[in-house]
């Protein structure tokens, strides 16, 4: 049987690459337009980029998987150390786009490279370092974790998922997932 964790961890995966697509679409549109960006829209994904992949998701692959893997699977040593030092730096890369996206909102046209070029190189680490942990880690850790590591993984996992991946367990963040829903272009938007 599958274990829950693993399922987990990809639909969020899919949720976030959808929601990063989607952002860099909102962007190339608006330059093709040779409009500004919906900014409330841009403010809500990386709002919820911030708050539930970079806060919940990470926090419980760095304290909860990536130990379990350490000590079954020594060999992996140093990619789960670049994984939680990624994790780490995430968290000061969506602050910094944020950042960036504001100085862009309030300065105008002369901000828009420097935020989209910030937005491409974002997205193209974060879709790599999703591909490492499902290509290296959870394959390893299908192969070596307990049916009692896998019970501890899936309660913890199964607790916050992300409604983004369809799941409404996470209800204070349905305003937020709305206004990406409705206003977002597709992969994850009907905008």
């Amino acid at each position: 049987m599958r274990p829950l964790t693993l399922t987990i961890i990809q639909e969020e995966h899919a949720a976030l690459a959808a929601m990063l697509r989607s952002l860099s679409m909102l962007l190339q549109q608006s330059r093709r337009n040779g409009t500004p960006p919906d900014f409330e829209v841009l403010r809500a994904m990386l709002f919820y980029i911030d708050e539930f992949p970079e806060r919940l998701h990470h926090t419980k692959e760095t304290t909860l998987l990536f130990p379990k893997l350490r000590s079954k699977v020594p060999g992996l040593s140093e990619t789960l150390k670049r994984l939680d030092q990624e994790h780490t730096n995430g968290e000061r890369a969506i602050r910094h786009l944020e950042h960036l996206m504001i100085a862009y909102e309030v300065m105008g046209e002369s901000r828009r490279e420097a935020f989209e070029n910030a937005v491409g190189r974002y997205v193209e680490f974060y879709l790599s370092h999703m591909g490492l942990e499902e290509q290296t880690i959870l394959p390893a850790a299908k192969a070596h974790l307990s049916p009692e590591d896998w019970a501890e993984l899936d309660q913890a996992f199964a607790e916050n998922r992300d409604p983004l991946a369809g799941h409404g367990s996470l209800e204070t963040y349905q305003p937020v997932v709305q206004k990406i829903l409705q206003k977002a272009p597709a992969p994850i938007g009907l905008g």
